[in-house]
Order: structure tokens, then C-alpha cells, then sequence
């Protein structure tokens, strides 16, 4: 195992237990995945019938674009039609090295509205322009919906699954999950907003310099954010880089 391979498993490691930290976890579904440097048609994913707060980077699996395990001797399954969003994802996205879907209760809750993300806060404002929104059409994804899932995500950094959950992706594990973390802030805000019979929603223009000052010409996120996070995990657990 290279060097780099086995970073990558310690960092996605560490983002399944940050999600299990967070409560975004639901039981030992969804998933989140990151390509294996060096190895592009190949991708690490957690092993089916784990929860989040058991993943370490040892027990990470490796599968290819179809979402079948690359070591034949692996004592671990996976689950395939599991990994049909983030397969179809990776494909169509070279740059998507890390594919983070959620079923997490904001988010869900969000997309369920007509309304989808509203700009009622900052952190909502990162998204405006930058979200995409894919259609609810049951459980299991075909190879032709996610033709259409990928579409409709296109070059954005985020998606909302309608009624179903939330999706992003990033060059870095860091920066998946920073982007995902600062989604859910602003559907757990929307959701708390809505209590009010008025609402407050900045002029189109302040909206529109807001998104454009967040989304700073697509520089990286969560360079910083990660390693404090980083931090904050070792402070607590470190069997993830196991």
C-alpha cells in the first residue's frame, strides 16, 4: 500500500466518524467515498453493516466503478446499489475525489420544501447559484438516473436529493465534508427559521455579492477547518487510523 493510499484511508476514516460525532449517520446506511491516488478507477468506501463510528482506516474497501471489491481475499462486502450514486458520480466528476452522500434529518427535511434552500442565512448564501436538485425515484439507482442525477449536478459542489438526502463532493476528503457541514448548518437554520410567521430575506443584490464573496472563484475549502477537525477527533479517538 502506497503512502498516499494509506493517508487517504486515515482521512476518509476520520470523516465517517466525524459524521457519527455529528449525528449525520443513519444507521449502517449511505456512504461516503474517495478515490485512491494513483489508482483512478478505483475508490475506498466503508464496508457494508458497519456504522460510521466503526469505520477505521484498515477496514475501508476497495471497489472499482461498478462497485465490486478489488481483493479477492477481502473478508468484508460492500454494498453495490449503495455505491450506484457515488460510482456515477466519480465517473462523470474526475475531480470529485471524494463523493459524501447523507441521509441527514436538515437536509432531508429541506429538500422536501418546494422552496428547496432559501438564502435565509449566510452559510444558505454559499449555495445560491452553486446547488443543484435531483428528483426522487426510488431507492434503487439506475444506470439512467444516474445519468440524470449527474447532469443535473453538473460542475456544482452540492446537490440536494429530493426527499431523500444531501451530496457533496470535493478535490479533498477535507473539503466534501466542510461543504456538506456548512449545507446541513444551512438547512438546520431554514428549518428553524420557518417556526417565524416573518421572515427576513436580504435584497437580490446583497444575496448575489454574498454568494459570489463565499464561493471566492471556486478556491479549495476546508484547508484550515480540517486539520482543526483533525485535531479535535485525536482529542477524543484515534482507533480511526487503525
Amino acid at each position: 500500500m502506497s503512502p498516499e493510499e494509506k493517508q487517504t484511508r486515515i482521512d476518509l476514516a476520520a470523516c465517517y466518524r466525524l459524521c457519527a460525532f455529528e449525528g449525520w449517520d443513519d444507521l449502517i446506511y449511505t456512504h461516503i467515498s474517495a478515490t485512491v491516488p494513483g489508482e483512478p478507477n478505483h475508490y475506498l468506501i466503508n464496508p457494508f453493516g458497519y456504522q460510521f463510528d466503526e469505520i477505521t482506516a484498515s477496514n475501508l474497501v476497495k471497489v472499482n466503478t461498478k462497485g465490486e471489491i478489488v481483493n479477492p481475499n477481502c473478508r468484508y462486502r460492500v454494498n453495490p446499489t449503495g455505491f450506484a450514486i457515488h460510482g456515477a458520480v466519480h465517473r462523470a466528476r474526475p475531480d470529485a475525489n471524494c463523493v459524501m452522500h447523507l441521509h441527514n434529518t436538515a437536509g432531508i427535511a429541506v429538500s422536501a420544501q418546494e422552496s428547496g434552500l432559501l438564502p435565509l442565512s449566510q452559510h444558505a448564501m454559499r449555495f445560491i447559484y452553486h446547488l443543484a436538485y435531483h428528483e426522487y425515484e426510488g431507492v434503487a439507482l439506475s444506470e439512467a438516473e444516474g445519468e440524470r442525477l449527474t447532469l443535473a449536478l453538473g460542475s456544482h459542489p452540492a446537490m440536494l436529493l429530493r426527499n431523500h438526502g444531501t451530496l457533496t463532493v470535493g478535490r479533498t476528503i477535507g473539503e466534501a465534508y466542510v461543504v456538506m457541514a456548512t449545507l446541513i448548518k444551512a438547512c438546520e437554520i431554514q428549518i428553524a427559521a420557518l417556526s417565524s410567521q416573518q421572515l427576513h430575506i436580504p435584497k437580490q443584490s446583497v444575496i448575489q455579492k454574498a454568494s459570489e464573496e463565499l464561493h471566492d472563484n471556486g478556491a479549495e475549502e476546508g484547508v484550515l477547518e480540517w486539520q482543526a477537525l483533525l485535531r479535535m477527533l485525536d482529542r477524543f479517538d484515534e482507533s480511526y487510523k487503525d
